[in-house]
């Protein structure tokens, strides 16, 4: 899959990793400190934390501020619903690896 890039927000991180990581702890069933301690770097951390905020509810999201590098480019809520368009594209992708 070609990653995505959008100006602001997801484009400044590699969706082919967070798309792994997506992979990892809602199919594969990893939880986010594991795959925290795995982390290689400040980025994959970052991006870590995106892919968890797809388990926050809606009622409690629209109340966080990001406070990642990118914050003033896009709103938490967005963030989240374009992750999740995202990820939701690439695991419904013919031989996309489930």
């Amino acid at each position: 899959m070609m990653g995505y890039h959008k100006p602001g927000c997801l484009g400044h991180y590699d969706f082919d990793q967070i798309a792994y990581f997506a992979r990892k702890r809602f199919v594969d069933g990893v939880d986010t400190v594991a795959l925290l301690q795995q982390a290689g770097s400040e980025r994959e951390r970052e991006e870590i934390v995106l892919v968890c905020m797809l388990d926050i509810e809606d009622d409690v999201i629209k109340d966080i501020q990001l406070k990642c590098r990118y914050s003033l480019d896009c709103e938490v809520a967005d963030c989240r619903r374009l992750l999740k368009e995202m990820i939701e594209r690439e695991l419904a992708a013919p031989g996309s690896d489930r």
